[in-house]
């Protein structure tokens, strides 16, 4: 008779990184708390506040009325949120890889990616166009520079490099938004 060693119990989905998952100086639950929360919640902020900014600001452009604006937003917002959130949800199990219950990430996803399209989008809901525009200028500014300020603070990338990347990928979505808007009110 050969014995074998016992195999391990998996915890209804829920893993804790080996310890070659680990980050030098980190701890496995420090480790964990970033792969199964920081991580999901990055992401779909990311996304809320990046991938809406084109349909708001092209039909705030294309139509010259904010609230038509707020509702392009309230929609691409709150579908790109169950959109993430479904596909965080459904990519992996977190057994093997150690990112935790896919239900939760993909709730704290969809939840950010809602929040991130919808801080731009609230300004809309003011009845002058210019002044709203202007808000959500400085509401798009302040949240790239908080995902890039999460990135270095939680991530450990460099700050110039991370604001470099989230603003410069940000400020091109913003800029085909505009463009597009004004292309089509031409």
């Amino acid at each position: 008779m050969t014995d074998t060693p016992p195999t391990p119990p998996v915890n209804a989905g829920y893993a804790s990184p080996t310890p070659s998952q680990t980050v030098p100086g980190e701890s496995a639950q420090q480790q964990s708390f970033l792969l199964q929360k920081i991580q999901p919640a990055l992401l779909g902020l990311m996304d809320g506040s990046v991938s809406t900014l084109a349909p708001i600001f092209a039909v705030a452009g294309l139509t010259g009325k904010p609230i038509d604006a707020f509702f392009v937003g309230l929609a691409a917002s709150v579908g790109a949120g169950i959109s993430m959130g479904l596909a965080e949800a459904l990519s992996d199990d977190g057994v093997m890889s150690g990112r935790g219950q896919p239900i939760l990430r993909g709730a704290i996803t969809g939840g950010a990616t809602i929040l991130g399209g919808m801080l731009h989008t609230l300004p809309f809901l003011l009845g002058n166009l210019h002044t709203a525009l202007l808000l959500a200028y400085v509401v798009v500014v302040c949240e790239l520079l908080a995902i890039a300020y999460i990135r270095f603070h939680y991530m450990r990338s460099p700050l110039p490099q991370t604001i470099l990347q989230v603003v410069v990928g940000g400020g091109v979505v913003f800029g085909v938004g505009v463009w597009l808007g004004r292309l089509g009110a031409s």
